[in-house]
């Protein structure tokens, strides 16, 4: 295989990757947006009037659509109501790959964006974008304002390809404790934090999983903390548990009543020494739980301690709960035999 069937398999393997476990579409995106060439964050806001901007048909280069020869900035805005009934379910965004940069707004609150805008420019170009959707960024039963701020350098510009709408996903592992948001949330580093009776009352409250950008900390890079109070039931005792946290990116070290359980990267105490491992986000976190360190039939306190180096930081990705270790093996399984058959979907 040459270097362009590699890097056209790299490109391919990500656009079916990205959909591969996509399931219900819950609102199409297909169709016809608002449009506005220029840059201006007023635009984000759920309440800016865009009744007199252009309309413009997505998927398509922004070329064909009339604006031939145009480099810059140019902004998208839908808007679309998702039924009450999704509450609950994780919902992505699928938007297909976005010709150079983006940064993706729903109800005015920035969910999150690929490449990276000047002066500072670079492009992610040929990714799909498919973004996780904090619950407590919809408005469920009522209109929801998406917008999207588009950067193009050169050649085609735009949201120029998939099909664009809001899913669920197939075969979502449902925990038997799910512990998803709220948790408690402080940047910074002190190892004490991990501690099962530290007073963390003064914490901020955050939803989980979601990215630090949608909690206002999209430059942020470093230590963060989240902690949270789970009741184990005496129904599990007899059970070999594993926690399960999604993707963390970057890195994480993780600990139950204080005890540490596991962690994904080279996580050293002093930020000097880390030594960022640049695939770490892409790995689940599930960490096997020893019983003697839990508590049957009271609470039992969850810290994770994370490490972000770049773009994005956070626990971004469920599932996230605690779940026995044969529903754990199940999910591994059909996630194995997705894979493989993507594999014999590329080389048939």
């Amino acid at each position: 295989m040459n270097l362009l069937n590699i890097l056209s398999f790299i490109l391919l393997a990500n656009t079916i990757l990205a959909n591969i476990n996509l399931k219900e579409q819950v609102i199409s995106l297909n169709g016809y947006w608002k449009f506005e060439i220029g840059d201006d964050l007023d635009y984000a806001k759920v309440e800016y009037a865009d009744h007199d901007w252009e309309e413009i048909y997505v998927p398509s280069s922004w070329e064909d659509e009339g604006f031939p020869d145009y480099d810059g900035y140019a902004w998208y805005r839908i808007h679309f109501s998702i039924p009450g009934k999704f509450r609950g379910e994780e919902l992505y965004l699928n938007l297909g790959p976005i010709d150079d940069v983006d940064e993706t707004f729903l109800n005015g609150e920035l969910i999150s964006y690929m490449g990276s805008f000047p002066p500072d420019y670079y492009t992610q170009a040929h990714y799909e974008r498919l973004y996780h959707i904090p619950s407590s960024a919809i408005n469920y039963g009522k209109e929801n304002v998406l917008a999207i701020r588009v950067y193009d350098q050169s050649g085609i510009g735009g949201i120029v390809g998939g099909e664009n709408g809001i899913y669920t996903l197939e075969n979502f592992l449902n925990c038997e404790l799910e512990i998803k948001g709220p948790w408690k949330f402080k940047t910074g580093d002190e190892i004490d934090w991990k501690n099962e009776l530290f007073n963390d009352s003064d914490w901020d409250k955050v939803e989980i999983p979601s990215k630090w950008c949608y909690l206002g900390l999209k430059d942020y890079d470093g230590f963060a903390w989240y902690r949270k109070k789970v009741f184990v039931g005496e129904e599990y005792e007899d059970e070999n548990l594993i926690l399960v946290l999604g993707k963390i990116d970057d890195m994480d070290e993780t600990f139950i009543n204080g005890h540490r359980i596991g962690g994904t990267g080279n996580l050293n105490i002093k930020t000097e020494q880390i030594n960022l491992d640049h695939n770490s986000h892409t790995q689940l976190r599930a960490y096997y739980i020893p019983k003697n360190i839990l508590q049957f039939n009271k609470e039992n306190t969850i810290a994770i301690r994370v490490y972000d180096g770049v773009t994005y930081g956070g626990i971004v990705e469920g599932p996230i709960g605690i779940t026995t270790r044969e529903k754990y093996q199940s999910y591994k399984k059909f996630e194995k035999n997705n894979f493989i058959n993507f594999i014999k979907k590329i080389f048939d």
